[in-house]
């Protein structure tokens, strides 16, 4: 069948860079004296030496692999160097091969479009950059290209025995008879060739790169010559670089869709997929399905380099393979907690550096069940709206999982069945944050509306909007199950060291009956719920392992409820209130008493005193329209009517009365003692 032509992706001119053993790089910049010697970094545990996560080049040829444990690579190479990962709260700390990573990302960020896509692999555009040299400096009119470009590996490359190779390079680079398509590439050629030496100078890594029309053909040739090579894919070359190609090597074919493939049409290679039609493909997979799969049997992929020089998620993860599998809930709190630390730390430094919040809290587990049933079955991921805080954090990954827990065990779970007590063990923990937007310019706190009031402290800081953003409900009020289809922040395979002090307590799941059996429903995240979960939740309670916390004011560093605003406004004077009936807005509250099953704020608690009915007041005037804009559009929309119903000449007379619509105080509920 003869392969179909891209219409648009083969004139653009992409490259992936791929660093070379990058974590082994980092330690060796660390340590010189490692540099040319076989080197691994292994986790931090001792158990056989621990895991391989990175081995360099030299440790490779001798024939030490990832798959071993120290001990097996000292066995395999007695003059291998071990560097131990740094550690952080009982798990791998990456922090420092992520800075050495955006070390690189600031480097290809000069040349083009540049969308970072883990710790070591980054994506270039450079169709705008390889059409200005094009214009300016086509390749066949340089006198000299840098030995670095002539190294490059070019796929289909004509060449005869004998020939020199770097001659063959420089000729196919700069014949004139080739066409738009090939000379972009050529200019590609140059432009990555010196993008790898300057990362080289300044931040001493070595780098692989792959570069063709799309990004997946830039990905595959990247990892075709290691290290510190580059490797070319015209689109003459294509169909030559797929027909051999493992079904299972291309990326999303490596699981059950590719099995589906091998088992259902017989397909081993991706150049197999061209014997059959399009039609075909989508009337066993669907019509998206299909046409993918059409598509990347020719090479054609419209995925675009996104321009992402940060990382679209932040994840902290942790596995616990064997005899260390966690069997408690008391355990599995433990780690959460751990987990959601570096979480926070991490979206701390995003705020505070990028000026970058995340809206999405998700929980990740895998567990073994004790009945055969459960061996197989996958524990769920349960995801909430994201409470800045790292209490908060907490609170809500451990409401996740107790949800996801329910699941996993069924109805039956928290009861024996017949001689047997039903347990569990979790294997993998990982908490991320996702959805992660830039706070727009000028983006204040709603604490300006009140900025005349002298009891509300002023907020100028950077640190006062960590504070201040990204108020959302509960993990116990609203959390929906999602497979997470970000991708999550890099991390190493194994984690498996746990901390000894750690009580081993075999609890399983019958304890879970002093967990809330309220299930856990989806809301959907619109202005109002927004506000009013914000009030509710405030410094809530959460009873686990028959323990009461009590998440006081000290506790919890999460950003205040908007009631303890109203709560610390001063009253407006009756007599005041007459005179300006027009330009006012008045808002009243009544505090009643909470039922004890009602999350409340510690300073409600703290206080005695019966509640009175407080009054409070602000002039239309002093609002900034500036923020009123930046609002959700259903506040907005809310708050004007409320307005326009106030400058109504009778507008006074029907306040309190029942029949005045909807105002702006019914977003926030009536606290209770």
């Amino acid at each position: 069948m003869p392969v179909a032509r891209p219409e648009t992706s083969d004139a653009r001119v992409i490259a992936h860079v791929d660093m070379d053993c990058f974590y082994v790089q980092v330690e060796q910049r660390k340590q010189p004296e490692l540099r040319g010697l076989p080197t691994a970094v292994v986790q931090y545990n001792e158990w056989q030496g621990g895991a391989l996560i990175a081995v360099s080049y030299e440790a490779r040829s001798c024939g030490v692999k990832r798959s071993m444990r120290g001990e097996e690579a000292t066995a395999a190479c007695p003059e291998i160097q071990l560097v131990q990962v740094p550690v952080a709260r009982g798990k791998a700390d990456l922090n420092t091969y992520r800075s050495a990573g955006s070390e690189v990302v600031s480097i290809l960020a000069r040349s083009g479009r540049c969308e970072r896509a883990s710790i070591d692999e980054v994506y270039l555009d450079l169709t705008d950059a390889a059409e200005s040299m094009l214009a300016d400096a086509p390749p066949e009119s340089l006198e000299s290209i840098d030995e670095e470009a002539l190294k490059s590996h070019i796929l289909g490359m004509s060449r005869e025995d004998g020939d020199d190779f770097k001659k063959s390079v420089r000729d196919w680079i700069c014949r004139k008879g080739a066409d738009r398509r090939d000379k972009l590439l050529g200019c590609g050629i140059i432009i990555v060739a010196e993008l790898r030496k300057q990362v080289l100078k300044e931040t001493e890594f070595s780098c692989s790169a792959g570069i063709a029309h799309n990004k997946m053909l830039a990905k595959l040739a990247s990892g075709m010559n290691k290290p510190a090579q580059q490797t070319v894919v015209p689109y003459s070359a294509v169909q030559e670089l797929l027909s051999s190609l493992p079904i299972k090597k291309m990326k999303q074919l490596g699981g059950k869709l590719g099995t589906s493939l091998q088992t259902d049409f017989g397909i081993d290679t991706v150049g197999d997929l061209l014997q059959f039609s399009e039609t075909k493909l989508q009337e066993h997979y669907g019509v998206n399905t299909g046409t993918w799969l059409w598509n990347i049997a020719r090479g054609i992929s419209g995925e675009e380099v996104q321009g992402r020089l940060l990382p679209k998620s932040h994840g902290s993860g942790k596995t616990f393979p064997g005899p260390r599998a966690l069997r408690s809930l008391s355990n599995v709190q433990h780690w959460l907690n751990q987990l959601c630390e570096e979480l926070y730390e991490r979206l701390s430094s995003d705020l505070e550096q990028n000026k970058r919040i995340a809206s999405t809290l998700t929980l990740h587990a895998s567990a073994f069940g004790s009945k055969d049933s459960d061996s197989h079955k996958k524990f769920p991921s349960k995801s909430c709206p994201l409470r800045y805080g790292v209490t908060k954090i907490q609170e809500d990954a451990f409401n996740l999982f107790q949800a996801a827990l329910r699941e996993y065990m069924g109805p039956f779970g928290t009861k024996p069945q017949g001689n047997k007590k039903e347990t569990w063990r979790i294997t993998g923990l990982s908490v991320s944050a996702s959805k992660i937007v830039d706070i727009p310019s000028g983006t204040s706190s709603i604490m300006r509306y009140f900025q005349s009031q002298s009891t509300i402290p002023s907020c100028s800081t950077s640190g006062c909007l960590q504070e201040d953003v990204a108020v959302t409900p509960s993990a116990s009020e609203s959390c929906s199950e999602q497979k997470s289809v970000e991708t999550q922040a890099a991390m190493p395979e194994e984690d498996i060291s746990i901390t000894d002090t750690l009580p081993d307590l075999d609890n399983s799941y019958g304890n879970m009956d002093m967990v809330p059996e309220k299930d856990v429903s989806c809301q959907s995240n619109d202005a109002k719920e927004f506000l009013t979960q914000s009030g509710s939740n405030r410094g809530t309670q959460t009873k686990t392992n028959g323990q009461r916390i009590n998440n006081s004011k000290e506790k919890n560093k999460g950003m205040p409820s908007i009631v303890d605003i109203f709560k610390n406004y001063n009253a407006t004077p009756q007599s005041q209130q007459e005179t300006r009936e027009d330009s006012t807005v008045s808002l009243t509250s009544k505090r009643a008493n909470l039922s004890s099953s009602t999350s409340h704020s510690s300073e409600v608690n703290q206080e005695g005193e019966d509640r009175r009915e407080t009054e409070w007041g602000y002039k239309v005037g002093e609002i900034d329209q500036a923020v009123f804009d930046e609002l959700p559009y259903e506040i907005q929309r809310e708050f004007r009517s409320f307005l326009r119903h106030n400058k109504r000449p009778n507008a006074g007379k029907s306040k309190g009365d029942g029949s005045a619509s909807s105002s702006i105080a019914h977003y926030f509920p009536p606290l209770k003692k």
